[in-house]
């Protein structure tokens, strides 16, 4: 598909997403220019907020994918804050929105900050609204790809909301989130997490490299998508489960649900989950680079070997000093030190391009692949109650 011309991909219906996928490590090159240039901002207005009060309570959200962005980032920055100060949590908008009530306290300083592809979606223009309703003392990050969203629209002139808008191209034009997502996530661990600008520098040239590869690998990813199989499993731990969730949704998303797709955690899989698997079930890991987690990953992988029934597993991973002996996707071993959240954005290139490919063999359109048009690229149809 990455070398497909442009006639041929507009024939299958995937132009868009084919591009949109292929451009992602461009993409992260100018997400952290981006940030560079307005580092000494962003550090400014959390410095700011940080002065003021004793703690503060961070909310990741976003509805979809871009809840996933803050349940990809938020198990690692929790681990590089000083969460006497910071309190991190990932909640989505389409939770915050419903029960507002359990989530927003006004006397608990609170930064919200908001993921958005479009930013017009109407639980994340509701999440705002609530919380400014709510919260007495409220800060905002608004974190989107649209210039033009609601979302952004709303933090310009206010001092307490700082948007922070991703490379334009990030603004996916096709149904399923990729570059957005992508950049959104990395975007949030650049301005949280406490490495030095050089060290974040180095982690972005890796990851960039990483992506690439999986581009002039596709052939290999082709090979996993012409199997028999009807369902797919993804597993990952920490913020490579938040990247597992994300991976199933765009099969989901891309397939129209023609395939069947679960995910979960290595340990949470054993109590029940794992009854998802039958001989017709393709199983990805998603291997951390931390040696304590790894192992988790890799009994699981073993043990599902072990069982037989999958009729194919594989482990999405970095060569490090132990490794999956079955099938995997592994790339080079200087990826070793990459924090696992950093290395969700490589790996979910891996996922979309599954997903992609999967698509096209189920004889799904990707660039528009809801059949019926119930499920749109912003949503629609929510109503918004009054809360009182």
């Amino acid at each position: 598909m990455f070398t497909f011309s442009k006639e041929k991909l507009t024939t299958l219906g995937a132009f868009i997403t084919t591009e949109e996928i292929k451009q992602q490590p461009e993409l992260w090159d100018e997400t952290f220019t981006l940030y560079e240039q307005r580092r000494e901002e962003i550090e400014a207005f959390l410095e700011k907020i940080a002065d003021k009060h004793e703690r503060i309570r961070v909310i990741f959200t976003g509805a979809g994918t871009s809840a996933y962005v803050g349940d990809t980032v938020t198990p690692y920055l929790k681990g590089k804050v000083d969460e006497h100060k910071w309190e991190f949590s990932s909640i989505p908008t389409t939770t915050l929105v419903s029960n507002p009530y359990e989530f927003f306290k006004a006397d608990f300083p609170t930064l919200l900050v908001s993921f958005a592809r479009s930013g017009n979606s109407p639980e994340s223009v509701a999440a705002v609204e609530l919380a400014e309703q709510l919260v007495t003392n409220l800060y905002q990050l608004t974190i989107t790809c649209a210039i033009g969203g609601e979302l952004a629209r709303r933090a310009k002139g206010d001092e307490n909301n700082l948007l922070l808008l991703m490379p334009e191209r990030a603004n996916d034009q096709g149904f399923a989130m990729t570059g957005s997502y992508s950049c959104m996530t990395l975007t949030a661990l650049l301005v949280f997490d406490s490495l030095a600008l050089e060290e974040k520098m180095e982690i972005v040239q890796a990851i960039r490299r990483m992506g690439e590869s999986v581009i002039h690998r596709e052939q290999d990813i082709q090979h996993m998508i012409d199997r028999d199989f009807d369902r797919i499993i993804y597993l990952g731990s920490g913020s490579l489960e938040g990247l597992s969730k994300e991976a199933q949704l765009k099969i989901l998303e891309l397939t129209a649900g023609k395939i069947v797709t679960a995910y979960d955690s290595p340990l949470g899989f054993r109590h029940g989950p794992k009854s998802f698997v039958n001989e017709k079930t393709v199983a990805f890991v998603f291997v951390s680079n931390h040696p304590y987690s790894r192992q988790y990953d890799l009994d699981m992988l073993n043990e599902l070997k072990h069982d037989e029934i999958a009729d194919y597993i594989c482990a999405i991973e970095v060569k490090g000093q132990t490794n999956y002996d079955g099938h995997t996707f592994a790339f080079d071993g200087d990826g070793q030190s990459i924090p696992d959240a950093y290395l969700a954005v490589p790996y979910v290139m891996v996922g979309q391009t599954i997903s992609l490919l999967a698509s096209i063999k189920v004889g799904n359109t990707p660039d528009t692949p809801s059949p019926t048009g119930t499920v749109n690229r912003v949503v629609k149809g929510v109503i918004i109650h009054r809360y009182e």
